[in-house]
């Protein structure tokens, strides 16, 4: 897909590419816990002194209100200059709960959230996924209560990222007994510090934390922090699915193409062998990966689909690029850290967000025309 930029657009890119290139923290960031939450804060707040916070969001809600052609080029340039990844402890307030709240939430939720997400004050975490609900979203069983003018809430969330670190989360729960599947569910803002709320860090392959479960038992949530109305929580969760799917990723998609070139330049294979093959080939993935980035984006109207055909490409690419690394360092990988890191990472890549199997049923079903499988 090829984009035509104007003049103007040369202009913001040549701004993006000054800040960033004087404001990029040396120091790389820390993988989890408290240190990763006070460097993502930081780095946020940099980025909202210099104007580079909110880039696509409405500007009556703090953002900056540009057009996605824009957010691609800030995303461009931010890859480019290396800077902190956009999965830190900062991603699932900027990318899910605040244009979810812009989407859905009420005028007081917006006034109080939305400023504090923009300004780096606030850390949110996700509660969607259950042990026996994961991609099956549909399938949760943690219910809340109406007592008076709050919800009780009982149950368990699994796979929450950095709720260890978090101020807020965005909650789906089952509000409405006797209604099954996507029926009576609401999505409602969690105060993390409220009684009752037990989170258990979970040590993934990388040795990193940034998941967990979270336990609640009893916990009290004001009928206020419902977003949309009661029981409308799967409408309101399908918004927050579109973001994650659309454009939530945008960065570490485009920050795909850098890693290849950073490897065919670690590599340096010997024209015509396997080696460069196997990286001409990534590198026309990556550009494949970008262009369906651009399209997904740009693409009006958008429909859910278009997510997971990207989800889908990001993450199977993201775990062939990042096996091409280990075997270009070869015994160096024992001692090279970060890319040890990122490989035993990149195998969640295709569970996070839907997992592989679900993306495949939905392009078959949804783009596709393909029936659809019925369980046994």
């Amino acid at each position: 897909m090829q984009l035509n930029f104007t003049v103007e657009d040369d202009v913001f890119r040549a701004a993006a590419r000054e800040w960033l290139l004087a404001s990029v923290p040396a120091a790389p960031p820390p993988h989890d816990g408290p240190a990763a939450r006070a460097y993502a804060l930081a780095w946020l707040a940099r980025c909202h002194a210099g104007g580079w916070s909110g880039i696509s969001w409405p500007s009556e809600y703090g953002g900056r209100g540009l057009s996605p052609e824009r957010l691609i080029i800030w995303y461009e340039e931010y890859v480019r200059a290396r800077a902190p990844s956009v999965l830190d402890c900062t991603f699932v307030a900027l990318n899910h709960a605040g244009p979810t709240l812009i989407a859905c939430g009420s005028t007081e939720q917006k006034a109080f959230h939305l400023p504090k997400i923009l300004t780096g004050q606030v850390i949110w975490c996700q509660g969607f996924s259950e042990p026996g609900a994961g991609s099956d979203l549909a399938s949760l069983a943690t219910t809340g209560v109406v007592e008076g003018d709050h919800l009780v809430v009982n149950g368990q969330k699994i796979w929450s990222s950095f709720a260890d670190v978090a101020d807020y989360q965005e909650l789906l729960i089952r509000t409405a007994p006797g209604f099954r599947r996507h029926q009576g569910l609401s999505w409602v803002i969690c105060d993390m510090r409220s009684p009752g709320i037990t989170v258990r860090p979970i040590e993934n392959l990388a040795g990193a934390t940034h998941f967990a479960e979270v336990f609640y038992d009893n916990v009290r949530i004001p009928l206020s922090n419902v977003v949309g109305d009661l029981h409308d929580g799967w409408r309101v969760a399908m918004n927050t699915l579109s973001f994650e799917r659309k454009t939530a990723a945008i960065g570490l998609q485009l920050d795909l193409s850098v890693k290849v070139e950073d490897l065919i330049a670690l590599a340096m294979p010997a024209p015509g062998s396997a080696m460069a093959e196997r990286l001409a080939t990534l590198r026309a993935e990556a550009a494949s990966l970008r262009a369906m980035t651009y399209r997904t984006l740009l693409r009006q109207p958008a429909t859910a689909s278009d997510g997971s055909l990207v989800r889908l490409c990001f993450a199977e690419l993201a775990q062939r690029v990042h096996r091409a690394t280990m075997d270009v360092l070869g015994a160096e990988a024992l001692i090279a850290s970060q890319a040890t890191h990122d490989y035993l990472e990149s195998y969640s890549e295709t569970i996070a967000g839907g997992t592989a199997e679900i993306q495949r049923n939905i392009i078959a079903e949804r783009i596709l025309g393909l029936p659809r499988v019925k369980a046994a």
